[in-house]
């Protein structure tokens, strides 16, 4: 009851005005009703009269993050860390906020430590340093410690597996981002196509209620579609278990606003990570994750406590019928030159590191009158990357930044660009598969983790494994090649457009028919009263 926990702390602070944790509690209620300001005004308070509160300046940079105020929340953060320099949780936080604005001399000084952060002493949250390393044994090692420390199993009795098979199986989604969200986009479709007389679908909401078309559809989607972020872990869990919920697919994994605390009661006989977490969620909770043999090779299974549900093409569920904007678009009203080569890279800022843009701004002097477009995902970003442009030789007019538009004039951008680069080692998910849509080849460069395999995948599935390098140096050179002979980038771009409509990728029919068969395949195993094992879907 947050309201009545404000009203208590304001009672106490008005017996006792400088009591430090009851204005650093308040700061977090009113960070928990979403009063960023408020909240900041109370930290401000408690650390005036505790100011060695290194967990107050943590969750003051919490809410400036949330505010969008992060060069101040970076700030607070580096704040905490100097009264309490081994505090890893905050460290990971600051080097993930340091890579949204490419604040690479910042970053350079925790670098020799990165190995050591959230892998042995203290838990991180895992999101915040996928995009730093191609380690997947450290990425499980992060996920393991921070599931033991932060979700310790909770799990309650299962009822007795049905005796007859159910003529339907029960999947259960729980996603925060049923909304405008890549996610959402990605998922909507399959919701829609799930065999009616084999499957019943809920959706569980977990965040958020706004009022946007991609909401309105998905909630259409599901059977029975239910908001229960006002609900605690336990009692969503204990709501999907009176639903009778065979299988219960997370969404979200450890990203923003997750609810993984759910899954440690045992939501379902069937626990699965799928699509939102980039990586092993370390837990034994989770029974299985959604993937494909080049986004996990067999070799890399030791690297995951989930097993695997094979599908045969490719992990990613996409929409083959996302529209694209009606209003004409132009170079000129994007800010890009009318002439010249457009390399596009609008991806989000914290995947762009020091060694991809090495690469980029060589290709840029390489390539005469070309220019790179970037996603200005923040107010900092672009005054960094332009100074840092100006360190390797290059002019901040070769930089173009695109701004957020709608998802229709989102796709519609693709357009106007030549060849997308992809970032290394934290590739392109969501950004691959749409650029993929609007038609636009991808270079990438393949490594060793789910992170560093996600658009080669795609480029498998849609028939583009040439576009897939394994080297920087390969990397770079099949760009500079496509850049500069027009005739092979044309014979890629049209073999892309063929292979759209008549390669798996974005076939969602067939995508959705596969899914179904892995979910089918995983309660056959736990039916018959086996563990979970590696199921292999086959085409």
């Amino acid at each position: 009851d947050l309201k009545e926990a404000v009203a208590a702390y304001n009672q106490a602070l008005s017996l006792k005005p400088d009591y430090a944790n009851a204005w650093y509690n308040k700061g977090n209620t009113l960070h928990k009703q979403g009063k960023p300001d408020e909240a900041i005004v109370s930290y401000k308070k408690a650390l005036s009269f505790k100011p060695d509160h290194a967990d107050g300046f943590n969750n003051m940079g919490a809410t400036l993050l949330r505010k969008g105020e992060l060069v101040e929340a970076i700030a607070s953060y580096s704040r905490a860390l100097a009264i309490k320099p081994d505090y890893e949780a905050v460290r990971a936080q600051k080097l993930h906020q340091q890579a949204h604005i490419c604040d690479w001399p910042g970053i350079e000084v925790d670098e020799a430590r990165l190995a050591d952060i959230g892998t042995a002493r203290q838990s991180v949250l895992p999101f915040t340093l996928l995009s730093f390393e191609d380690a997947p044994q450290r990425h499980r090692m992060r996920s393991k410690l921070y599931a033991q420390e932060k979700v310790p199993y909770n799990i309650l009795p299962l009822n007795t597996r049905h005796f007859l098979k159910p003529k339907k199986i029960r999947i259960g989604y729980f996603s925060t981002d049923f909304r405008e969200h890549p996610v959402a986009y990605l998922i909507a479709k399959v919701f829609q196509l799930h065999n009616r007389d084999k499957f019943e679908i809920f959706g569980y909401s977990l965040y958020g209620n706004e009022k946007s078309a991609v909401r309105r559809r998905v909630a259409k989607s599901f059977d029975c579609f239910i908001d229960v972020q006002d609900m605690s872990d336990k009692d969503i869990s204990l709501r999907a278990r009176k639903d009778k919920i065979d299988i219960a697919s997370d969404l979200n994994g450890y990203t923003k606003n997750s609810r993984t605390g759910i899954f440690t009661y045992r939501a379902a006989p069937i626990q699965i990570n799928y699509l939102g977490y980039p990586g092993s969620m370390g837990a034994e909770f989770m029974d299985y994750i959604v993937a494909d043999q080049h986004l996990i090779p067999p070799e890399s299974q030791k690297h995951f406590s989930e097993k695997q549900i094979y599908l045969p093409d490719v992990y990613v569920p996409t929409d083959n019928t996302l529209p694209f904007s009606n209003e004409p678009s132009s170079r000129f009203n994007l800010g890009l030159p009318d002439s010249g080569f457009v390399f596009c890279a609008i991806n989000n800022s914290y995947k762009v590191n020091q060694r991809v843009f090495d690469i980029w701004m060589g290709l840029l002097k390489s390539v005469g009158g070309s220019v790179l477009w970037l996603l200005e995902t923040n107010k900092i970003v672009k005054a960094n990357l332009e100074k840092e442009a100006n360190k390797r030789g290059v002019t901040s007019d070769r930089l173009v930044f695109a701004k957020n538009v709608s998802h229709e004039k989102y796709l519609s951008q693709f357009y106007q660009a030549d060849l997308f680069l992809d970032t290394f080692p934290y590739s392109a998910g969501a950004t691959a598969s749409n650029a993929l849509w609007a038609g636009l080849p991808i270079v990438t460069k393949s490594g060793q983790s789910y992170t560093a395999r996600m658009a080669g995948s795609m480029l498998n599935a849609i028939g583009l494994p040439e576009l897939i390098t394994q080297t920087e140096q390969d990397y770079e050179a099949l760009i500079l090649e496509l850049a500069t002979n027009p005739t092979k980038l044309c014979k890629i771009k049209e073999k892309l457009a063929i292979n759209r409509l008549t390669q798996p990728l974005f076939n969602t029919e067939l995508y959705t028919k596969h899914l179904e068969n892995g979910y089918q395949k995983a309660y056959q195993n736990y039916f018959d009263g086996h563990l979970p094992q590696t199921i292999i879907v086959q085409k």
